[in-house]
């Protein structure tokens, strides 16, 4: 069977870029945006980013495509439907590793810095592939870990001050939408279905339920000492940030509304593509924050 090119995208799953966005944090929360030089450090990191995550997902592809088989919808992946062979993936995820190894020596030489945050990022999530992922608790902590990494890359590159808050904030966001992730596995493991990974069946929905809440109010909490920060309201010369706190919060109302009310917390992406009160939220966020930096 010859893969078709919708087969080799789905395997880079380009809806999961939207998460290399953070590597625009900084910028946006630095006030530097519209700095040419900055903006198109952050496109470059985008890019890196986004090659190496797919490299990353077709490795993990590889590894899980047998519990693939088992999952009700993660069973018409490519490799798992046996669209693309293992070894055929194989050679193509070399290839995105030569790719993102190219693009950071050509668009940031020997910084060591950006080396760390990329070459850490790559090793860190191999070893979440290899069987992190299957060690409850520390799974998640991978995956937020990961966002972190793109925010800090963003700051280097752009050599932008991060807010210790702006990461605690992004950490504790992040935990959020990864436990929401679980407890829909965890429901399809109670209705039945065979756990797709060991971690899984360490969970249950008492246990998760209470970090989402924990971790909701946590994060609130985080973005409103960002924005009240004397650090944060000198560098950007107003003390009406805080104002931002309105959408942070009512969109995190909304997803544990779908979490926990509607159950269906599965496909964060998704979420953030399709659930109109979110994007709603994201925007005002934005076009407020925007306004109150750069007005």
């Amino acid at each position: 069977m010859i893969p078709s090119f919708s087969d080799w995208l789905r395997l880079m799953r380009p809806a999961q870029w939207i998460k290399n966005l953070f590597v625009f944090f900084p910028a946006i929360f630095g006030g530097g945006l519209l700095d040419a030089r900055i903006f198109i450090g952050a496109c470059e990191s985008f890019i890196i980013f986004c090659l190496l995550a797919s490299s990353i997902y077709v490795i993990n592809d590889i590894r899980d495509r047998e519990a693939d088989r088992a999952h009700p919808e993660k069973c018409r992946r490519p490799i798992a439907s046996g669209r693309i062979s293992k070894k055929t993936a194989v050679g193509f995820a070399l290839t995105l590793d030569f790719l993102w190894i190219f693009l950071t020596y050509i668009w940031f030489g020997f910084r060591p810095e950006v080396w760390a945050i990329v070459g850490g990022y790559f090793l860190m999530n191999l070893a979440y592939s290899m069987g992190l992922k299957q060690v409850a608790i520390v799974d998640v902590f991978i995956v937020s870990a990961g966002f972190v990494l793109r925010v800090l890359m963003g700051g280097v590159v752009c050599r932008i001050w991060v807010s210790p808050w702006l990461i605690m904030m992004v950490l504790l966001g992040t935990l959020l939408i990864a436990f929401g992730k679980r407890r829909d596995d965890v429901l399809l493991m109670e209705a039945g279905h065979k756990a797709t990974r060991k971690s899984i069946t360490t969970y249950n929905i008492q246990f998760i339920n209470q970090v989402l809440s924990m971790l909701s109010a946590a994060t609130i909490v985080a973005y409103v000492c960002y924005t009240l920060s004397p650090a944060v309201e000198e560098r950007f010369g107003s003390e009406y940030i805080y104002l931002t706190s309105i959408f942070v919060i009512a969109a995190l109302l909304r997803y544990l509304q779908i979490a926990v009310v509607f159950e269906r917390s599965g496909r964060p992406t998704q979420i953030l593509y399709g659930d109109r009160f979110i994007v709603a939220c994201a925007l005002l966020w934005m076009i407020s924050f925007l306004i109150i930096i750069y007005c």
